[in-house]
């Protein structure tokens, strides 16, 4: 087993306690992601998904009763010398256990969560205080280059204010919003609305309406919950959509172009940060050499339109430029428009 194996605890803790009607629901809710998100039960034969679910429940079930039996050993060891011990001796040199009510263990939990955030509190106020430190020595003017660092600092400045007020993206690349929340790729996008509806509820009795650059969601007899015009066109023809649990209606929409981030779901929605994305590099990797090099470019060139910097391709233009001029000093460019 990996040594990281528990680096995911706190974000599954967080899911699990999400499903409270056990440990069914949580499965179903993994087994959903798989089935609707990648081809698990499909890509490699249909006994495939099979031997690995029951290999790996068999590995984890192993582990499960080795560190049961361990456990019961340590117990029974701790037991036997308890036992042998005399009874003074147990006693002066040995803390005393007393088993708690709920209500002190609950205080005495409430406690440690305390000092656990108290303590995360200062380690965060620590860092900013030692990114202040350094930002402010980086912002110093240096005595050979006064010019140079001024204008970096005011176009640092600018940047700055140009993104005050954004939203900042979820962890997802979207935003989670008062109705609704949404999250993105380059390629798709995936919408989640929360609804409370009866058992007789059916699903004719939704409205999930999405043309090219539009996009409905709603009860029949309710006001709608999302109404409004999407940020660029999606392909409306392969758009699906499930009520999972009765709880949230979930649609899938896929751009239709595939290389660029959404800054909104909808126009009126607050604009998002696009700097601040969380891009997994991971899923790069697994394209080709020439697929990976053109998706690459496009984000860079769309992160530098979003600063109001040239892209790669003006980068380029302009270096050819500059030779050129530097080649033929008598002829002057300097006014010319690059397109």
């Amino acid at each position: 087993m990996s040594g990281e194996e528990g680096r995911f605890d706190g974000m599954l803790l967080h899911i699990a306690q999400q499903h409270t009607e056990g440990i069914d629901e949580l499965l179903d809710t993994f087994l959903g992601f798989l089935r609707r998100k990648t081809d698990f039960f499909t890509g490699k034969g249909s006994t495939y998904a099979k031997t690995v679910l029951v290999n790996k429940f068999t590995e984890h079930q192993k582990l499960a009763l080795q560190e049961q039996q361990e456990n019961e050993a340590d117990d029974e060891k701790s037991k036997k010398k308890s036992t042998n011990q005399p009874a003074a001796a147990a006693s002066a040199e040995s803390p005393k256990i007393q088993e708690l009510t709920d209500e002190e263990a609950e205080k005495l939990q409430k406690d440690i969560n305390q000092s656990i955030e108290d303590k995360d509190v200062d380690q965060a106020a620590s860092t900013v205080d030692e990114q202040s430190t350094v930002e402010e020595m980086d912002q110093q003017p240096s005595s050979t280059n006064n010019e140079s660092d001024e204008q970096k600092q005011q176009d640092g400045e600018e940047e700055s204010e140009e993104d005050k007020g954004k939203m900042l993206p979820n962890y997802n690349n979207g935003a989670d919003l008062p109705n609704y929340r949404w999250s993105q790729t380059l390629s798709e996008l995936e919408v989640r609305v929360p609804v409370n509806v009866a058992s007789g509820v059916k699903s004719r009795d939704f409205i999930v309406n999405v043309s090219l650059k539009h996009i409905k969601v709603g009860i029949k007899g309710q006001p709608l919950i999302l109404d409004g015009e999407l940020f660029n066109k999606v392909k409306s023809e392969d758009v699906c959509w499930t009520l999972e649990n009765r709880k949230e209606i979930v649609i899938s929409l896929d751009k239709q172009n595939q290389m660029e981030w959404w800054n909104r779901l909808v126009t009126t929605d607050p604009e998002l940060n696009l700097k601040k994305l969380n891009i997994d590099n991971s899923k790069l990797s697994d394209l080709d050499g020439e697929t990976r090099g053109i998706v690459e470019k496009m984000m860079y060139d769309q992160r530098q339109r979003e600063m109001g910097l040239p892209t790669s391709d003006d980068q380029k233009k302009q270096e050819v430029l500059k030779k050129f001029m530097e080649k033929h000093p008598e002829m002057d460019f300097s006014q010319a428009k690059i397109s």
